[in-house]
């Protein structure tokens, strides 16, 4: 049986000008087509390679998406071929149509967790990627549709997690979000119904719960920065956390990612890893003696300041991701040793040092500047993040009406 199936764009365009997605059946020259259920622009559409160019927003999905459907289209030809001799394109068709009529709920993760992959999002690939894998330990299946995640499905699930895995609510709460995510992206390529959507006010809710998020005091920082008779990786645990900690909070990952060349004119110039932002900040005084002791390893300009990325291979994302996390973890466990020697009574790690500068600028910076200096993209953000350490009015509030 001389048959093949490939992916094709139909030159039938819709009322709102885009063009369907097709596989075409071809058996003896003769073809017939089987639609996807999804349009695209044809600006979208690489022609040679037969996929969605990266200018298409949904790119990598779609066409994880189109590739899955194209191996099961082959599959069933190829089951066909060895059954029957003889069958028409439209005989095909027919029998190829119920396989790909449904996409279910792991065909769209997978495709999500490529996209991350493609994307060198790497911190949210290491936690999604187990979050997806819960549901698949909860189904015990892979053959799970978005009509079968209803609002008894996520209750349900719910269990399944504190009593499986003795989850905390925000973690089981970022479950969640990765299933509405996904069950977004569903309802926008048409494969769910929005009136079947389990999420929503009347629904099931997604809420974090509020945390506390716990600064080092002054005194504590003092403590913590004279303390003496550290090894030599207590000190360059210490180091690397006072330097986030005196230019505002600066996240660890973009911490080792800083060179020499970085530092000019007084300032830190540095982009940083979360949102790609542009950042200057003047160099406080007391940063000075702790760049000092790291001098004696700078070769050239290009140099990191900090030696866990000297030897990371650079274009290599995921060898950089892991060195990140790695050292974080290593500079934790020096950390909590460090924080008992001071007797500070907090749980002291590389994250802290960001709710330290949070804790002790409280409601002394205008809220504008500290937007800045946290370089957050929108001033509620600020907001939100500095009401866990604004007490001041609240304190004098209690003290004037218990006081009596």
């Amino acid at each position: 049986m001389n048959s093949k199936a490939t992916i094709v764009v139909r030159k039938k365009p819709n009322k709102k000008g885009l063009f369907p997605l097709a596989i075409r059946i071809t058996k003896n020259r003769k073809s017939t087509y089987l639609y996807i259920g999804h349009y695209i622009n044809l600006k979208d559409w690489d022609e040679k390679k037969s996929l969605i160019k990266k200018s298409h927003p949904n790119s990598s999905y779609l066409n994880h998406l189109l590739i899955s459907k194209l191996a099961e289209a082959n599959k069933t030809l190829l089951q066909l071929q060895f059954e029957k001799k003889d069958i028409s394109a439209n005989q095909i068709k027919k029998e190829l149509k119920p396989s790909l009529k449904n996409t279910g709920f792991f065909d769209l993760a997978e495709g999500y967790l490529t996209e991350l992959e493609n994307d060198k999002k790497l911190s949210r690939l290491s936690s999604d990627k187990p979050r997806v894998k819960h549901v698949l330990t909860f189904t015990k299946s892979k053959q799970l549709t978005f009509q079968e995640i209803d609002e008894v499905f996520l209750k349900r699930f719910r269990l399944h997690l504190k009593k499986e895995f003795n989850l905390s609510e925000r973690s089981i709460i970022n479950n969640f979000i990765v299933i509405r995510t996904l069950y977004n992206r569903a309802i926008k390529l048409g494969i769910a119904d929005r009136k079947l959507y389990p999420f929503g006010a009347d629904k099931i809710k997604i809420k974090f719960p509020e945390t506390e998020k716990i600064g080092l005091t002054t005194e504590e920082i003092r403590t913590f920065a004279n303390i003496n008779n550290l090894s030599a990786s207590e000190q360059h645990a210490r180091n690397v956390w006072l330097f986030c900690f005196y230019l505002a909070g600066i996240r660890v990952a973009d911490v080792l990612k800083i060179r020499w060349s970085d530092i000019y004119d007084g300032r830190l110039h540095y982009r940083m890893n979360k949102n790609s932002k542009l950042v200057s900040l003047k160099l406080p005084d007391k940063i000075l003696p702790i760049l000092n002791n790291y001098l004696i390893d700078k070769s050239n300009e290009d140099d990191f300041i900090f030696p866990e990325l000297k030897d990371t291979k650079l274009k290599d994302s995921k060898d950089i991701y892991n060195k990140t996390k790695a050292a974080n973890k290593k500079f934790n466990k020096h950390l909590s040793k460090i924080a008992d020697m001071a007797k500070i009574n907090k749980k002291l790690t590389m994250h802290i040092a960001r709710h330290s500068f949070g804790h002790i600028a409280g409601d002394r910076v205008p809220i504008q500047i500290l937007q800045q200096l946290y370089r957050h993209s929108s001033v509620t953000t600020t907001m939100m993040y500095q009401s866990n350490f604004i007490n001041k009015a609240t304190d004098e509030a209690l003290g004037e009406i218990v006081d009596f």
